[in-house]
């Protein structure tokens, strides 16, 4: 039961080769093409909502932020939230909810922050391995504390985002796998518990891409 509950997230093969993955840059072809065409609804939605995130990563970054480091980070935001949306609808591969991927966007942010912060700001990383007013006592402690804290920041990352993924698709397919052995009446209600988990599941999908995006903002400040 649960090898086949689960394979809702195995990649599938077509005619021996696997596409899967490249649902994963569909968004480098289709967000451009919208500013191509005349300016619509959406497109001033979306634009709102680059500027506004442009004006709170520049604040989470400080006066020592550049305005070309937002961008970065609001590059991953719309590739997290692209990919978390496109995995809501059928027979699409959810990317995000394998490690392979988080990871592979988690980690290389961390080793680059990690290398530039040591080597640029020494006396600052080593300072900020004790917080201000730590007593003496505990000063060995803390620095074990926040050196593990740092270490595990990249897993904590791609963890939570294939978490979260994976707990709304599998409610989704329990959900839906139970359609069949019940009743009429039940299956009403059965739509509308689906259409309302859809709804948080989308709710879930913006909330945890900005939550990757910001948490890498907050430590690429850190370290300058």
């Amino acid at each position: 039961m649960m090898t086949n509950l689960f394979s809702v997230f195995d990649p599938s093969a077509i005619f021996g080769l696997s596409l899967n993955w490249l649902s994963t840059f569909l968004g480098l072809l289709m967000i451009p093409s919208a500013y191509w065409l005349m300016p619509s609804r959406f497109n001033i939605f979306w634009n709102s909502i680059l500027l506004t995130l442009h004006k709170e990563f520049k604040t989470l970054l400080g006066p020592t932020g550049h305005n070309g480091s937002t961008f970065i980070f609001i590059s991953l935001f719309s590739l997290i939230l692209f990919n978390n949306f496109m995995g809501l609808f059928p027979y699409i591969f959810t990317s995000t909810s394998h490690l392979t991927l988080t990871l592979s966007l988690a980690l290389p942010l961390w080793l680059s922050f990690m290398v530039y912060g040591w080597i640029n700001h020494t006396q600052h990383m080593f300072a900020h391995l004790v917080p201000q007013g730590t007593p003496a006592v505990l000063m060995p402690f803390m620095v074990c504390i926040e050196t593990i804290s740092n270490i595990i920041r990249p897993g904590t990352l791609a963890v939570r985002l294939t978490a979260n993924m994976i707990a709304g698709h599998l409610l989704l397919t329990l959900l839906g796998n139970t359609g069949p052995s019940m009743s009429y009446l039940l299956v009403t209600f059965l739509l509308v518990g689906q259409i309302a988990l859809l709804v948080l599941e989308s709710a879930v999908a913006m909330i945890q891409s900005y939550v990757f995006a910001v948490l890498s903002t907050l430590y690429s400040s850190e370290v300058n």
